[in-house]
């Protein structure tokens, strides 16, 4: 399962992206963090940016989800389903954060958007490929985001909000084990995807490095961008462990996070 090359392109850093998908002229579409509005703290214009970023990121989600139906016409017909669920699934996500982004006064296109994980995931030629990316990696990781983001929310009071983020969460459990499954019996039927998913991990890698912010380098809010990297989020063990990664797995994670210690003591059982 190949997709077609010939897509439209674009060089950011130096590295080949796929083009950006089409987006209202309301917004104004950008490559980098550096170039985006964004604010460490909870002020109503951070939160009205964090819901329009949340927002489009949803959509980028339905995105990558719908074309890959689009170009993996003859992926297994209880794949394809997965993915035409996912796509109703995203769709939701967008409607529900558009909503509540107008409620609390935004409007979309307030804010620069920037479509990163579509021109990472698009970019792969394999379904594998793009299932370990988007699904396997970026929106495991959106789990773990999501598992502590609601408490930000609730600390200013917005309780709606926080259960708008659990409800997205829920859905992502599903979106990550789909994926998980669907891994492990594609590369069970040909052992050479796993060459493929290897060399998606390293472009995404490879990416990740390119596009880290320099030491001082502000954004479009002339906030520090050192102040707004989010260091590893506390892996979400129990949503992981639900979406099918394995122990072994989850540990792995947890050493990455810097929690080996935690990690030992309870392969030692104490």
């Amino acid at each position: 399962m190949t997709a077609p090359l010939g897509f439209a392109t674009k060089t950011v850093h130096g590295i080949v992206l796929r083009a950006d998908p089409r987006r209202e002229p309301c917004f104004t579409v950008v490559d980098t963090d550096a170039e985006l509005y964004e604010w460490p703290d909870m002020s109503a214009i951070s939160q009205r940016e964090r819901l329009h970023r949340h927002m489009n990121n949803e959509m980028g989600a339905l995105e990558i989800a719908a074309q890959c139906l689009a170009d993996f016409p003859d992926a297994p017909w209880d794949l394809r389903m997965r993915l035409a669920r996912q796509c109703w699934d995203e769709s939701r996500h967008v409607a529900v954060l558009y909503r509540r982004l107008r409620e609390l006064g935004g409007r979309k296109g307030e804010f620069p958007i920037s479509n990163f994980e579509w021109s990472i995931t698009c970019s792969l030629d394999t379904l594998a490929g793009r299932l370990a990316v988007q699904n396997r990696t970026f929106e495991a990781g959106e789990m773990d985001f999501l598992s502590k983001i609601p408490d930000k929310w609730r600390e200013v009071g917005d309780e709606h909000t926080a259960r708008i983020l659990e409800g997205i969460l829920v859905d992502e459990i599903q979106h990550v084990r789909f994926a998980n499954q669907w891994l492990k019996q594609l590369v069970q039927q040909d052992r050479r995807l796993l060459l493929k998913v290897a060399l998606a991990s390293r472009f995404l890698e490879t990416v990740i490095a390119a596009f880290l912010p320099k030491a001082g380098e502000t954004n479009a809010a002339g906030t520090d961008m050192g102040r707004l990297q989010i260091k590893v989020p506390a892996v979400n063990v129990e949503d992981r462990r639900s979406a099918g990664f394995s122990d072994a797995e989850i540990g792995e994670m947890l050493r990455k996070s810097g929690f080996s210690s935690l990690l030992e003591a309870s392969e030692r059982g104490g």
